[in-house]
C-alpha cells in the first residue's frame, strides 16, 4: 500500500478529529496499525463509537470525546501533538441545504477553533478534509486547483473557507497546512443509512435487501469514486511534505471518471441482483460531473493511489456483506 513504507519519529502523535467518522477511523486504524500514538477526538454527532471500540485495548489509543465547536477543548486535545488530522466536519451538500447556521458553525469555526489551537501548541503539520464541492460550476474535466466556479451550496462554501484560513494560518502564523479536496470516497464503514448516506454504500445494502433503489436524475451524472485507502496515503504523505507545499489545497482522487448507470449495474452484476432502479429528481447543489487532475499532488506530496475504482469496489463490497 501507498503509505505501508512511511515512517515518522517512533515517539510521533496523531490527532484525528472526526476519528469515529468514516474517514478518520481508518485513519486511526492505519497508524496504530504503523504503532503510533493516537488521540481520537469526536463528538459523535455523525460518527460511531462502534467504529473505533476496537482500538481501546491499544496502549497507544486515548479517545476524546469533545467538540470542535469549544476552543480550550481544542487546545487541550492539540497538547503534546506532533501531526492534526482535520476530518471533522458535517457533510452532505443536500443537508447544507437544509442547515446553513450549522454548517458554519461547525465546518468553518470548528476547523478555526482547531488551526488556532495547532498553532498555540506548535503542532509540526495541520492536514485538514476540504472537498471537490470547492470547484462548484466549473464546467472543465479534469477539475485542476486554480480554475474554480461559482459555489453551489453552504457545504462547498464552508470548504473554501477553510482552504483561506489555512492559507493564512500558513503564510500568517507559520502553521504548516495542506488542504486534502476528497472526491467521492468510499470504502469500509461509511455509513450506508439515511436519507443523506453516501450512494454506494446505499445502494449495496438496498440491493443486498433486494430493496429497490432510487439514482437521483438520470444516472448520467459521473464521478471520480476514490477508495479510502488512497484517501490515508494521501493524509500520511502531506504530514512529511515540505514547507514549500504547506497553505495550499491539493485534489485526492484516483483520477478516473465512473458514471452512476454503469456502478449500479455493476454492483447488481456482483451481488448476482437483478433489480431496475427507479429514477427521482436531480439534488440540489449537486455537480453534474466530477474528475480529478491529480498531478499537483503527485508533484508536491508525493501522492501515487494503489487503488483503482475496481480494486476498491471490490473491497468494499466484501466488507458490506460481512458487516451490514
Amino acid at each position: 500500500m501507498g503509505y505501508q513504507g512511511l515512517e515518522f519519529s517512533s515517539d510521533s502523535v496523531f490527532l484525528v478529529t472526526g476519528g469515529a467518522g468514516f474517514i478518520g477511523s481508518n485513519l486511526c486504524q492505519a497508524l496504530l496499525h504503523m504503532g503510533y500514538t493516537v488521540r481520537c477526538f469526536d463528538n459523535l454527532s455523525t460518527g460511531k463509537q462502534e467504529h473505533v471500540d476496537e482500538f481501546a485495548l491499544n496502549p497507544n489509543y486515548k479517545f476524546i470525546k469533545g467538540d470542535i465547536r469549544d476552543l480550550d477543548t481544542c487546545i487541550e486535545a492539540c497538547s503534546g501533538v506532533d501531526y492534526v488530522l482535520h476530518q471533522a466536519a458535517w457533510g452532505s451538500v443536500p443537508r447544507s441545504i437544509e442547515m446553513p447556521l450549522l454548517y458554519e458553525e461547525i465546518n468553518i469555526r470548528g476547523t478555526l477553533n482547531m488551526m488556532e489551537a495547532a498553532r498555540q501548541n506548535r503542532v509540526k503539520k495541520f492536514v485538514y478534509a476540504s472537498s471537490s464541492s470547492v470547484y462548484g460550476d466549473e464546467p472543465n474535466l479534469p477539475k485542476r486547483e486554480g480554475h474554480e466556479g461559482n459555489l453551489l451550496s453552504p457545504y462547498a462554501l464552508t470548504k473554501r473557507v477553510d482552504e483561506e484560513y489555512g492559507k493564512l494560518y500558513t503564510k500568517l502564523y507559520g502553521l504548516d497546512t495542506y488542504g486534502l479536496r476528497y472526491f467521492n470516497v468510499f470504502g469500509r464503514r461509511q455509513d450506508s443509512n439515511g436519507a443523506y448516506a453516501a450512494v454506494i454504500p446505499k445502494f449495496i445494502k438496498q440491493l443486498l435487501n433486494d430493496e429497490t433503489p432510487t439514482i437521483n436524475g438520470d444516472g448520467k451524472q459521473s464521478r471520480d469514486f476514490t477508495y479510502i485507502e488512497n484517501v490515508i496515503e494521501a493524509n500520511l504523505k502531506a504530514c512529511l511534505a515540505s514547507h514549500q507545499a504547506a497553505g495550499q489545497a491539493f485534489n485526492i482522487a484516483y483520477g478516473g471518471r465512473e458514471y452512476l448507470l454503469d456502478i449500479y449495474y455493476a454492483l447488481t452484476k456482483a451481488l448476482g441482483k437483478d433489480i431496475e432502479p427507479l429514477f427521482g429528481p436531480e439534488r440540489k447543489g449537486d455537480i453534474k460531473h466530477s474528475n480529478a487532475d491529480i498531478s499537483k499532488a503527485r508533484q508536491l506530496l508525493g501522492y501515487d493511489p494503489d487503488y483503482s475504482f475496481a480494486d476498491g469496489i471490490q473491497l468494499a463490497i466484501v466488507w458490506y456483506k460481512e458487516n451490514l
